[in-house]
């Protein structure tokens, strides 16, 4: 069985597209068989990888109305070595036409586990909100949520409310989730606003904080718009390196064999 991580912060803004997207990338430059599931109704992982969200047909709402197999929306591009299960506007009436169907809290957990032998890591990209999307997508983290945070202010008072959910759900409907790791994002060394947001986030979370973070980058602001992750885009960058660290960090800890020398 594959691992099986949701990228998660109901704030907007924080890094949860350009994070799914790129450590997808890299674990696949690192040899792993990758899916991508976009689960926002706005398709911007779908988008950032080249593909015109209003021209899917097949995606992650179909699969999830039951309309079509899980295998059957699932694209390959060789050149990113990633797979993707896009999303497109359609998605936005989901939860709406969820609501009266057995288990609307678990369907995408049964999906990926129909998919999880055929892949080594599945990522769910959710979207900013706390709704019935994002509670499917973190129902189905089998291996735990990874959290974006934007290393500002404001981006502290939403993990507030994003524990407290996490709770919930671990109360009510999934006892063994966990938090697989605290990304911090847009780190400015230069600012002691970023320093500061990350001892508060280190300090509240301890161990899960990743060691690696991701430093402000024009060249990662850039790839979406080429439809490229920054593995292709500017490999070279700064973003890059930072999104090839923590791919590497999550393999060693993960206790998965690799050659830091491929790509």
């Amino acid at each position: 069985m594959g691992k099986i991580y949701t990228v998660v912060n109901q704030k907007g803004g924080v890094g949860k597209t350009t994070t799914s997207i790129n450590l997808g990338a890299y674990l696949g430059q690192f040899g792993q068989k990758v899916l991508l599931i976009d689960l926002d109704p706005q398709a911007n992982a779908t988008s950032c990888l080249g593909i015109d969200r209003h021209k899917v047909e097949n995606g992650t709402y179909e699969v999830l109305i039951g309309a079509k197999t899980a295998l059957e929306c699932v694209l390959h591009n060789a050149r990113f070595k990633i797979s993707l299960m896009p999303s497109s506007p359609n998605l936005s009436g989901a939860e709406i036409e969820m609501i009266e169907l057995s288990d609307r809290e678990k369907r995408l957990k049964t999906i990926v586990q129909s998919l999880a032998s055929s892949y080594d890591y599945i990522l769910v990209d959710c979207p900013p909100s706390l709704g019935l999307l994002t509670l499917n997508g973190i129902i189905a983290a089998k291996d735990g949520v990874i959290i974006p945070v934007q290393c500002e202010y404001l981006a502290l008072e939403g993990l507030g409310q994003l524990t407290q959910t996490i709770n919930r759900i671990r109360q009510g409907l999934f006892p063994e989730l966990s938090i697989r790791g605290v990304l911090l994002t847009m780190f400015d060394g230069r600012t002691n606003l970023s320093s500061d947001v990350m001892s508060e986030v280190q300090k509240f979370f301890q161990d899960k904080v990743f060691s690696t973070f991701i430093p402000r980058s024009i060249r990662l602001a850039e790839a979406p718009s080429f439809g490229m992750p920054i593995s292709v885009y500017a490999p070279d960058s700064s973003g890059a390196r930072a999104y090839r660290s923590l791919a590497m960090e999550m393999l060693t800890a993960d206790g998965v064999k690799f050659d830091p020398g491929q790509e």
